[in-house]
């Protein structure tokens, strides 16, 4: 698949395009293209707002125009980004780096059946791990599969970093509501006080550990593992009788000289931060809160990729999403994107956002290894409402501006009493402060006091979600899903690689080789490449 994107390429209609954009977005500095003229016109929020069952996004107040959103949908045009969308659903190759397919939309239905890759129907493979999924989460909630002392496991731990936990972490906080099965606990970081944390939480005897690794090789989740393997053991506890492992077929956690209560596989056309429909969700997710609750949460990821197929680029919610993220980023220049869901169940979408945009976007060169003509991406960051409005609002209206996504859910999960302070429910006031900070950062208020005046003409989203059941949140999930796969498409870049990480892989590797032999030798003289980092080993090891 050759590349044609905003930042790369050698057509002369990109180029021209560009500086049309480029034009439009000074256009709309001028004073008369303030968001409160731009509100102020008729039809405005029909015209930017788009809708299906279930999920709605305003647009309105963002900085566009109609001039400006024809343009941006000119560049959908020449980069074909639905037209990769719908080849990437199908098994073509869109990572061309790794020489690898993007079938997450697989792992929840989408796409042909059969879908052939490498002369094997992906859709078989997958209805097969998640029957053995089904299964296995079944036996563990009837007792059948059990702890080594013979009493039922009551809570599950998620070794595993990065994409091997934070959207299977987002999705099990915000599916809080369900009947849980099983408490779900995370340790991904190398930290040994994380562990420390999760061992005061548990039992021992009655905790299951889950190890997600494709290579089975991750720096840090074998160190956990070796740190919890080494823990049950000093507890008398039989790790094998206590771990599970999703991981590739044929990596050493699919071995069977390593013996575990299972193995469930995960595949190399399925990149770990669009993973959570695979196995690296589903196993986890089906032994909290029920293998049903899992398949609710695939059918909704599924209504979203479907919308992206089927619909016409006017009438595209990611497509568009993806529009005015390239359209803030490259041409507004904004310097980072904040996602605030009003809801507190919705906390852990930043981080699993962040780590979606920016390892899928931040990119220098296209996928031939061309330079970009700047770097492509941007910062992504969050907090839920209304805690964000007492951290960092002050900045957003009165600091450097960033465009935001606000998400709001219309029914929320609690079903109980609620109280009225000021004539209102807490889910009302909840509203209220989404709807008057949307409305204050686009409208501003002018003050004769400098410290007092709000300039406002900053951009905002409103993304609005039925409730905070399976299929909603996977509708969320999939539609930040399709927002990064297709501006990266637009962009010209991979949106499926990440070697921007291995760099400072291979630094710890030799800073980790000095450390070791101090440890056989506690005469040893450190001989870093960096005399910096002497310094520091020298100032660790004196604790020891």
């Amino acid at each position: 698949m050759t590349s044609a994107g905003l930042l790369y390429s050698n057509d002369p209609s990109i180029k021209n395009l560009h500086d049309k954009l480029t034009k439009a977005a000074k256009d709309l500095g001028a004073p008369d293209h303030h968001l409160r003229q731009l509100l102020d016109r008729p039809g405005r929020f029909d015209a930017f707002s788009l809708g299906i069952d279930g999920f709605f996004m305003d647009f309105s107040r963002q900085r566009l125009d109609e001039n400006a959103f024809s343009l941006l949908h000119e560049s959908q045009t020449l980069s074909n980004a639905l037209k990769k969308f719908c080849e990437m659903t199908q098994g073509e190759i869109v990572n061309p780096t790794e020489n690898r397919a993007a079938l997450h939309t697989a792992a929840r239905g989408t796409g042909p059946s059969p879908l052939l890759f490498k002369e094997k129907d992906v859709q078989t493979q997958m209805a097969q791990v998640n029957e053995k999924i089904e299964q296995f989460s079944a036996s563990v909630h009837e007792g059948k599969i059990c702890a080594a002392c013979g009493k039922p496991f009551k809570k599950a731990v998620v070794i595993g970093i990065g994409g091997s936990y934070l959207g299977c972490e987002f999705v099990y906080q915000a599916l809080a509501g369900a009947d849980r099965k099983m408490d779900l606990l995370f340790l991904p970081n190398v930290d040994i006080d994380n562990f420390a944390r999760i061992i005061d939480a548990i039992d021992k005897e009655t905790t299951l550990w889950i190890v997600i690794s494709k290579s089975y090789t991750t720096t840090e989740t074998m160190a956990n593992l070796n740190q919890v393997s080494t823990w049950l053991k000093e507890q008398g506890v039989s790790p094998k009788d206590h771990l599970v492992t999703i991981t590739a077929k044929g990596s050493p956690g699919d071995d069977p000289g390593t013996p575990v209560l299972a193995s469930f596989h995960m595949f190399d056309f399925i990149g770990g931060r669009y993973s959570v429909s695979s196995a690296v969700g589903g196993l986890p997710l089906s032994l909290a809160l029920g293998y049903d609750v899992f398949k609710r949460f695939l059918s909704g990821c599924k209504i979203m990729d479907e919308h992206v197929l089927e619909n016409p680029p006017e009438k595209n919610i990611p497509l568009t999403a993806a529009l005015i993220s390239i359209w803030n980023t490259l041409y507004m220049e904004y310097p980072a994107q904040a996602i605030i869901p009003y809801a507190s169940r919705l906390a852990r979408l930043s981080p699993h956002v962040q780590q979606l945009y920016m390892e899928s976007l931040g990119k220098s060169v296209s996928p031939e290894g061309e330079p970009l003509t700047q770097p492509a991406g941007t910062i992504i960051f969050g907090e839920p409402g209304t805690n964000a409005q007492h951290s960092f609002f002050q900045l957003a209206h009165q600091g450097k501006a960033f465009p935001i996504d606000f998400i709001g859910v219309r029914t929320p999960g609690y079903k109980g009493i609620q109280a009225v302070s000021k004539g209102v429910t807490n889910h009302q006031e909840l509203w209220a402060n989404l709807l008057a900070q949307a409305g204050a950062l686009a409208l501003g208020r002018k003050s004769d006091d400098p410290a007092r005046n709000f300039e406002g003409n900053r951009p905002s989203t409103i993304i609005t979600i039925d409730n905070l059941e399976p299929e909603s949140v996977g509708m969320l999930l999939s539609f930040y899903e399709a927002r990064t796969v297709l501006e990266g498409f637009i962009l010209g870049v991979n949106p499926f690689d990440q070697f921007g990480v291995e760099l400072g892989k291979v630094m710890a590797g030799d800073i980790r080789r000095e450390m070791a032999a101090k440890n056989q030798d506690a005469s040893y003289i450190f001989a870093c490449a960096s005399k910096t980092d002497n310094f520091y080993l020298d100032l660790l090891f004196q604790n020891s």
